[in-house]
C-alpha cells in the first residue's frame, strides 16, 4: 500500500493533464498556424504552382485534301516545306516584348524587321494587313520558305531565339499545272480566328487553334470535307513542364480530295487566250474615244452543256494562291486589294457584273413568242427607232428591211427588239401600268434565271439584275434623298447629273418606254454574269435545262474506299416549246454561218460539229463597250466577255474559237484529228485512285519552244502558239 498521501496523488494528476493540454493547444496552434501560412499567406503561391500541373496538348495537323482536275492532276495539294514560326506568348514574356529576338530573326532570313513585326502582330479593327488572325495562343508563321541553313542557325542558336521554331511542315502549294493558275476558283487559306472556333465548338466539325480554313473558292465551299481532323495529343505535366503521364491520343484523319470538273489542259488554254484577247484589245484603236481599248479585266467560261459542270473557268487580272500560304506579304495584300490593280481576288466569272448587250436577245426573242409575236412573223428593221421623242439607233445605222425573229438574232438588229420591248411596255399600260399588266420581256428573263444565283458550288456569287417595275420602286426608294437633295439645284444647273437627279427624284420609281426599249436588247439597268449567260446558252444546247453549274465532281476519302459523286441538279426549264428552242438554234446557227459570228468561224465543220454563237457590244457609261462572245456546240457552251475591250467579235472571238480548236482537235482548214483533241466529248469518268490515295495523273508541262516536247505537249503548244 502506497504511503503518497492522496492529496499528492491528484495534484500530480492534475499537473499531467495541464501540461498534455498545453501540448495539444500547442500543437492546435501550430497546425493553424502552418494552414494560415499555406492558406492566406501563400495560398496564391501554392495556388499558381498547383495550377501549373495541368494538361497540354500537342496538335497534329491534319493533312489537308487535294483539289485534283478532272484526269487527277492535282490543282491544289500539299509540300513539305521549312517552315519558322514565333510563340507571341513566349515574345510577350520578355522584356521589349520580343523585339530584339525578332530583329535577330529577320537578319536570319533576309527580312526586314518591320516585316516580320508585321507578321506577328494581332489583327483588329485599326490593324491592316499584313497581321494575325488567328489565335494568339498558336505558333505563328513567319515564313515557309527558310532554307536548311536559316533553319539550322535558329536551331543550333536556339538561346538567342527563344519562342522561336524551324519545322518541316506540310503547307498548301497551288501546283498550276501547265501553268493553269485556277486562282479564283481554287481560293486560299488562312488561320481560323477566335470569333469561328466559338461558333464551331457545338458542330460536328469543330476548329482547332492550329487549323487553316478556306476563305474564298473551292477551299472554302468544301473546307469542311478537305480540312479532315487534326490529331491532339494530351499530356499530363507539373509545374516545372515534365511530363508526368499521356492522358488521352486522338490520331489525326487526314483530309478528303476533292476531283473537279476542270481539265487543266483546257483551264490553261482558257486563261491564255482570255490574255492574249485583252493584249490584243489594248492594241486596237476605239474611234468612239480617240485612245486604245483599255481591256482592264475579262473572264470567260467552258461548260459541259448536258451537265452544267464547268471544264474551264478563267478571270483576270488573276494572282498567286501561293501567296497567302504562310502568311501574305504587306506588298501582295496591297496588290491583292486596290483598285490600281483592279481587284485580282474577284472571280469575275460569277462575281462581274455588265450589261450583256446583244447576247441577251436569246431572251428579248422567247418573251416575244411568249407575248403572241410570231417567231417567223415579218418585222422591220431601220436603221433607227423613235419613241417618246428620242432616237434609238441600230448598230453602225444598218437597215435590213422587212425580217423575221430568226433573221433579227443572225444580223443582230436592235430596231426589231425596240419596237417590240415598247409595243409590249404600252400594252401593260405604260408608266401607269394594268393590275394585271404580263411584263412578259421581265418575267422571261426571271424564268431564264436571271436577277438570281445559279447556284454554283463556289462562294460569292452574285446576282445580276433584271430591272422590272418591282425594282425600279425598290431603287427609288432608296436613292429618292439623294436625288432629290441633289435636284434642288435645277434650274440653276443644269449639267447631266442634275438634270438626271430632278427627274429621278419625281418619277425614278416608274419604268419609263426608255428602260423597255433600251432593256430589250441587254441595254440600260440590266445586268448579267458570265455563268449565268454560259448556264442559259448550254440550256439552249441540252433540250431547255438549266443545269445548276458545279466545279465539284467528286468527294473521295482519304483511303480511296469511299467516293462521293456530286450529281448535276436541275434549277428549272427554259419558258420556250420545242418548236420555238428548234428556231432558235437554227437562228444562233446562222449567226456563226452568215451572221455577226461568220468572220470568227471560217473553215469551222459546221456538218460534224454544229456551231452556234451570238455576239454582244455593250454600251456602258462613262467607259468603253464591254465585249461578250457566247456560243454553244452539242458538247459546250462557251462564254467570254471583256470589259472595254470593244466589239463581241472583234475582241473576244478569236479566243473562242482557238478553245473551240483545242477542245475538238480542230486545225485552221476545221480538220478534226481526234488525236490532238483535248476533250472531244466530256468526261464521264473519274480519275482512278488508289486505294493508298495516290494518283497516277499525267503530267502537264508548260509550254517551251525550246524543248523536246511530247506528242501531247506539241499539240498544246500548237494551240496556245496559233493566233488569228
Amino acid at each position: 500500500m502506497s504511503n503518497i498521501p492522496e492529496t499528492g496523488r491528484t495534484q500530480r494528476v492534475q499537473i499531467r493533464l495541464v501540461v498534455i493540454q498545453v501540448l495539444v493547444f500547442s500543437l492546435l496552434l501550430t497546425l493553424g498556424g502552418r494552414l494560415w501560412y499555406l492558406q492566406i499567406r501563400n495560398g496564391k503561391e501554392y495556388s499558381d504552382e498547383a495550377k501549373n500541373n495541368h494538361v497540354q496538348q500537342v496538335v497534329q495537323p491534319a493533312v489537308r485534301g487535294s483539289i485534283l482536275d478532272a484526269r487527277g492532276v492535282p490543282l491544289a495539294d500539299n509540300e513539305t516545306r521549312l517552315v519558322v514560326s514565333a510563340s507571341r506568348t513566349e515574345l510577350m514574356k520578355m522584356p521589349d516584348d520580343g523585339k530584339g529576338v525578332l530583329t535577330r530573326l529577320a537578319g536570319v532570313l533576309g527580312m526586314q524587321p518591320k516585316e516580320v513585326f508585321d507578321k506577328v502582330r494581332l489583327c483588329d479593327a485599326k490593324t491592316p494587313q499584313p497581321c494575325w488572325n488567328g489565335s494568339p495562343y498558336q505558333p505563328i508563321p513567319v515564313t515557309d520558305e527558310a532554307t536548311t541553313q536559316q533553319a539550322l542557325q535558329i536551331r543550333e542558336r536556339a538561346e538567342d531565339f527563344p519562342g522561336i521554331t524551324a519545322e518541316p511542315t506540310a503547307v498548301r502549294r497551288y501546283a498550276a499545272p501547265g501553268k493553269a493558275n485556277t486562282a479564283q476558283v481554287l481560293g486560299y487559306l488562312s488561320p481560323v480566328t477566335d470569333e469561328e472556333i466559338t461558333k464551331a465548338q457545338d458542330t460536328e466539325s469543330p476548329y482547332l487553334r492550329s487549323d487553316q480554313v478556306g476563305r474564298s473558292g473551292l477551299e472554302r465551299t468544301y473546307d469542311k470535307e478537305l480540312r479532315g481532323k487534326a490529331g491532339v495529343t494530351r499530356y499530363e505535366v507539373d509545374n516545372l513542364g515534365r511530363v508526368i503521364g499521356q492522358a488521352k491520343n486522338d490520331e489525326a484523319e487526314p483530309g478528303s480530295s476533292v476531283v473537279t470538273s476542270i481539265d487543266a489542259r483546257v483551264q490553261a488554254v482558257a486563261e491564255y487566250e482570255l490574255n492574249e484577247a485583252m493584249k490584243t484589245a489594248r492594241q486596237s484603236f476605239d474611234k468612239n474615244t480617240g485612245e486604245n481599248y483599255k481591256a482592264d479585266s475579262g473572264a470567260v467560261v467552258v461548260m459541259e452543256a448536258k451537265t452544267g459542270r464547268v471544264v474551264a473557268m478563267a478571270s483576270l487580272p488573276n494572282y498567286d494562291p501561293n501567296a497567302w500560304v504562310g502568311g501574305i506579304s504587306a506588298k501582295d495584300y496591297a496588290r491583292m486589294t486596290s483598285k490600281k490593280s483592279n481587284y485580282p481576288l474577284l472571280n469575275r466569272a460569277i462575281q462581274g457584273q455588265a450589261a450583256p448587250g446583244s447576247i441577251f436577245k436569246v431572251v428579248s426573242t422567247a418573251a416575244s413568242v411568249q407575248a403572241g409575236y410570231a417567231f417567223d412573223g415579218n418585222y422591220p428593221c431601220p436603221s433607227s427607232y423613235s419613241a417618246d421623242g428620242q432616237v434609238y439607233k441600230n448598230f453602225e445605222s444598218q437597215g435590213h428591211g422587212s425580217i423575221t425573229l430568226g433573221q433579227a438574232l443572225e444580223v443582230s438588229c436592235d430596231t426589231v427588239f425596240y419596237a417590240l420591248g415598247h409595243q409590249q411596255w404600252q400594252k401593260d399600260g405604260g408608266l401607269k401600268p394594268k393590275k394585271n399588266a404580263k411584263d412578259w420581256f421581265f418575267k422571261t428573263a426571271h424564268q431564264f434565271g436571271l436577277g438570281k444565283e445559279t447556284g454554283i458550288d463556289l462562294p460569292s456569287e452574285v446576282t445580276g439584275r433584271v430591272p422590272d417595275r418591282q425594282w425600279k420602286k425598290d431603287f427609288w426608294k432608296a436613292n429618292k434623298d439623294a436625288w432629290c437633295e441633289q435636284g434642288k439645284k435645277w434650274p440653276k444647273k443644269k449639267d447631266f447629273g442634275t438634270v438626271l437627279a430632278h427627274e429621278n427624284c419625281l418619277e425614278g420609281m416608274k419604268l419609263h418606254a426608255y428602260d423597255a426599249i433600251n432593256y430589250s436588247i441587254g441595254q440600260g439597268d440590266t445586268l448579267v454574269t458570265p455563268i449565268q449567260m454560259a448556264t442559259i446558252y448550254a440550256a439552249i444546247s441540252n433540250g431547255g435545262t438549266l443545269y445548276d453549274p458545279t466545279v465539284g465532281k467528286a468527294i473521295v476519302s482519304p483511303d480511296s474506299k469511299h467516293v462521293r459523286v456530286i450529281e448535276p441538279h436541275s434549277h428549272g426549264k427554259l419558258p420556250v416549246s420545242a418548236k420555238t428552242l428548234k428556231e432558235m438554234e437554227g437562228a444562233l446557227a446562222g449567226v456563226a454561218t452568215r451572221g455577226t459570228a461568220a468572220w470568227r468561224f471560217g473553215g469551222w465543220p459546221q456538218d460534224k460539229i454544229p456551231m452556234h454563237a451570238k455576239t454582244g457590244t455593250a454600251e456602258v457609261y462613262g467607259k468603253q463597250t464591254t465585249s461578250w462572245f457566247a456560243t454553244y456546240t452539242r458538247d459546250y457552251s462557251i462564254v467570254m466577255t471583256i470589259s472595254q475591250g470593244g466589239t463581241g467579235s472583234g475582241a473576244s472571238g478569236p479566243a473562242v474559237r482557238n478553245i473551240y480548236d483545242a477542245l475538238y482537235g480542230l486545225d485552221d482548214s476545221g480538220k478534226q484529228d481526234l488525236k490532238k483533241a483535248l476533250l472531244p466529248t466530256p468526261q464521264k469518268s473519274l480519275p482512278k485512285i488508289q486505294r493508298d490515295g495516290s494518283i497516277d495523273a499525267p503530267e502537264i508541262k508548260p509550254y517551251n519552244p525550246d524543248s523536246q516536247k511530247t506528242p501531247e505537249e506539241q499539240t498544246l503548244a500548237a494551240i496556245l502558239g496559233r493566233r488569228d
